[in-house]
């Protein structure tokens, strides 16, 4: 097994160059850049003279447990991308992390991460997960990082469902190509929560084949310029605006005509001798509002009433003289 220590350090031609005439222990206070990627490293043994360490490569090994680095308050960029970590913790010290890159590993819940509240990046794509399973998240920790989380990449995790994301109202890059999301009403409602969005990829999804995903999208993400690697023209984003907003009205005045067609309906099925439904009983005041001139001063009229055309004649008799009045 190859363990991460200061002997190895020590042994590293690329380290010992850097050394300039200071001791080992000068140079491991002065160390702030730690490179040991693709070394066959397993695990992380005790370098805690690296105090003033900021920023550690340790992706493309075989490390299964991030461990040993509870001493890096300062660090605040760690690349831990395809090891074989299961388990994101022991990063509680860490509390200056700004950008974490964890993709390629092990990982099937984003938990631990409660205590990073400078962390602005938060990369896990490509998860090796078990058939079947799909990336979850932690509401304790995705709460902790609604406040400062600007990037997030969760690519190619088999997720079919992001609603739990919404608390992240910062996100200004969010990467979610290759999963299962289908349901573009979902999306949009968490998309609506995310006023700073200006990149979105979710290319492979089976929601890009939905009608009109494109336009749908760039409506509700009122700040959004690059949307699957396609630039967003604004003027674009204004005439859909314009168009959503028509179409809208539209449907809200067909909405309105439909109720008042249906009341029409109701009235004048009482007028003939049809009793109202007693859930749709109305006041002759009301009656007298919705009703067209021509019923209520006993003219004739072919009316279409929900489907129908009926022939209609209002009685003049006493038992209606009120509605004239």
């Amino acid at each position: 097994m190859v363990l991460l220590t200061l002997d190895v350090i020590a042994k590293s031609k690329n380290h010992f160059k850097k050394k300039r005439g200071l001791s080992f222990p000068e140079y491991l206070r002065a160390l702030t850049h730690l490179h040991f990627s693709c070394k066959n490293i397993e695990s992380i043994g005790d370098i805690s003279m690296c105090r003033n360490l900021t920023v550690l490569y340790l992706y493309d090994n075989q490390i299964t447990r991030i461990c040993n680095l509870d001493f890096a308050s300062n660090l605040t960029h760690l690349y831990m991308q395809n090891n074989n970590i299961t388990h994101i913790d022991n990063l509680f010290n860490l509390q200056k992390l700004s950008k974490l890159y964890l993709g390629g590993n092990r990982i099937a819940v984003v938990e631990g991460l409660e205590k990073l509240h400078e962390l602005k990046e938060l990369h896990l794509e490509n998860q090796r997960l078990a058939p079947g399973e799909q990336l979850l998240f932690d509401s304790r920790t995705l709460l902790s990082l609604s406040e400062s989380l600007c990037v997030l990449n969760i690519n190619n995790n088999n997720i079919d469902d992001i609603k739990n994301l919404s608390v992240l109202k910062e996100l200004q890059q969010f990467s979610a190509a290759d999963n299962k999301l289908s349901n573009i009403e979902d999306l949009e409602v968490v998309f609506s929560h995310w006023p700073e969005l200006l990149q979105m990829d979710l290319s492979g999804n089976p929601v890009c084949g939905k009608a009109k995903y494109r336009d749908r999208l760039i409506t509700v993400c009122i700040s959004l310029e690059v949307l699957d690697g396609r630039e967003i023209n604004e003027s674009t984003r204004q005439f859909l605006i314009w168009k959503a907003s028509k179409e809208a009205k539209k449907i809200k005045n067909n909405q309105h005509v439909t109720n008042g067609e249906i009341i029409l309906y109701q009235s004048a099925g009482s007028f003939m001798g049809q009793g109202p439904h007693p859930a749709h009983i109305h006041s002759h005041a009301s009656v007298q509002r919705r009703m067209p001139q021509q019923f209520l001063r006993g003219q004739k009229s072919n009316i279409p009433l929900n489907g129908f055309l009926s022939h209609v004649a209002i009685s003049s008799s006493p038992a209606y003289s009120h509605l004239d009045n």
